[in-house]
């Protein structure tokens, strides 16, 4: 049978969007579902800025009365690094092991983009380079935790086959907390801090603050890293929102020098866990499951999504010991919580200070993520196939409504 390729418009077409990936991989042990109320959220202008500044479009892939595929393209303002080179992206990557339908669905996000004056594509960002990043190239075997994606192992082959090459891997990190800490570490953490430095907890009194705190650290710190895309005031909001409900103090720590925020860690109990037999619903009684198991402390693992220090502290000793000291901070928390396990991500391959130091603490890299990238046409004929295909872009891929 022919392969529809279907806009996503409405939400009863959004639904089935967010649904492709578990039809895909319901066979696959390490997946989870996940919660159909977040990723609503997550897909709508709404809720989330990146749709409100980007533009963004999504699209189903139905072969014979199934829905086999998915994708989105979507071109962010604030990822145009460079005058002479407009970069699109695409993600939310999903489909059956069938070539056709990867091209399909390949072809049609290229085109989308291209029509824009795109010239270089990059992917899968879903949607953002600060949310989830990179195709599962490696660490099939397990779940993946909070806000970290999944894909089945054909997934790499079928994309590479379209002519697409790595661009750049980032990895995610293991910490087993059952493992005693090295004895560098323990010598590094031993090691008192100058009296100008301090370590706190988040001030749930003054949350707001500490959220902007925190951001602007953030951009600050990652802001001459490849592929970086700030966080705005909006996504901040909303971040904070989201993110009130998981935060516990005990897992959130600044550093303060001279009394001004230097750097910060956020640890969250991996929610996915809590999750996994919940087929993506809250109702009648997930909400009532979430909230005992998270409650209860029955959530065995943690991530670490965010971590930063200002870049005036880089190549300094102080700039060098404050990634172990925050991580330093968190772990006691283990007592209370009963982590088994903590994974910081992502990590850029070429972040290799960073690195060092999980690797010195005990951590391991256990899953991969590749950002895969592609030249598109030259931009005279991007411009030209913009003025012939303006009107079938537009009826083919409608903007996602609230």
């Amino acid at each position: 049978m022919t392969i529809e390729i279907l806009p996503v418009s409405d939400k009863t077409m959004l639904r089935r969007f967010i649904r492709v990936p578990s039809a895909v991989l319901k066979h696959d042990d390490s997946w989870i579902p996940p919660l159909m109320m977040e990723r609503e959220e997550a897909f709508s202008p709404k809720d989330n800025e990146f749709l409100r500044r980007a533009e963004v479009r999504f699209w189903i892939a139905r072969r014979d009365g199934r829905d086999i595929g998915r994708i989105s393209a979507q071109i962010d303002p604030l990822a145009q690094h460079s005058d002479l080179e407009r970069v699109g992206h695409f993600g939310c990557l999903s489909a059956e092991d069938d070539p056709e339908a990867f091209a399909a669905l390949i072809a049609t996000a290229e085109d989308f983009l291209k029509s824009r004056g795109v010239i270089h594509v990059r992917g899968p960002f879903s949607l953002s380079i600060n949310e989830e990043t990179g195709l599962l190239v490696d660490g099939f075997n397990t779940p993946p935790m909070l806000l970290m994606g999944h894909d089945p192992k054909y997934a790499a082959t079928q994309l590479e086959a379209l002519g697409y090459r790595k661009e750049k891997d980032i990895y995610a990190y293991l910490l087993d907390m059952k493992a005693p800490l090295s004895a560098w570490a323990r010598r590094m953490l031993d090691r008192p801090l100058p009296a100008s430095v301090k370590i706190r907890r988040l001030n749930f009194k003054d949350y707001a603050n500490d959220i902007r705190k925190m951001v602007d650290i953030f951009n600050d710190a990652w802001s001459g890293h490849w592929g970086f895309v700030p966080l705005t005031e909006a996504e901040t909001e909303e971040m904070a929102k989201r993110m009130r409900m998981l935060l516990d103090d005990r897992l959130v720590w600044f550093a303060e020098m001279n009394g001004e925020a230097v750097a910060f860690i956020v640890a969250l109990p991996n929610i996915n866990e809590a999750i996994r037999d919940l087929d993506g619903r809250l109702f009648p009684f997930g909400w009532a499951k979430l909230l005992w198991r998270l409650k209860s402390h029955r959530v065995r693992s943690a991530r670490v999504p965010l971590m930063g220090v200002r870049r005036s502290l880089s190549g300094t000793l102080i700039g060098s010991a404050l990634p172990l000291q925050l991580i330093g901070a968190v772990l006691p928390a283990n007592a209370v919580f009963g982590f088994r396990s903590i994974e910081l991500s992502w990590i850029l391959e070429d972040n290799l200070p960073m690195r060092r130091v999980l690797e010195r603490l005990g951590a391991r890299a256990y899953k991969t993520y590749r950002i895969y990238g592609k030249k598109l046409a030259a931009t005279g004929d991007a411009l030209a196939a913009q003025t012939l295909d303006t009107n079938a872009a537009i009826k083919l891929a409608p903007q996602v409504s609230a």
